[in-house]
């Protein structure tokens, strides 16, 4: 099976070695996103913004694929601090409609660029 690797400047290029996005298939798989602005490559302030670019981000992916976030099967978000969990629920839901993708919601000490969120995903065609 042949591969092809997604690229879009509308999302942050990749910061170490890999790529933003893998198609193998029908089936694309999104590298995670953290809160990073991709014009500036600076990330953004706060929880609020940082969630929210971050779905900005994977959808940016996603459209580069040929797909949408309503393509997302499986969703993994990573936080720093659980306590917002909630706020992630309220944001997704600007992003996500019913049926809701399968999702992880998991604790980490640390994320890359010192972010407070980040997320991955697994798209099908």
């Amino acid at each position: 099976m042949s591969k092809t690797i997604v690229k879009t400047d509308q999302a942050p290029a990749a910061i170490g070695t890999y790529s933003q996005a893998v198609q193998a298939g029908n089936t694309v798989y999104l590298s995670g996103q953290i809160g990073l602005d991709p014009a500036t490559m600076q990330m953004v302030d706060g929880i609020e913004a940082q969630i929210h670019r971050v779905f900005q981000n994977l959808k940016a992916v996603a459209e580069a694929a040929g797909g949408s976030l309503a393509d997302v099967v499986k969703l993994n978000v990573f936080l720093t601090d659980l306590s917002h969990f909630a706020r992630v629920n309220e944001i997704m839901a600007q992003y996500f409609s019913e049926p809701y993708p399968a999702r992880a919601a998991v604790g980490v000490k640390e994320l890359p660029r010192g972010a407070l969120v980040e997320a991955d995903a697994v798209m099908v065609l």
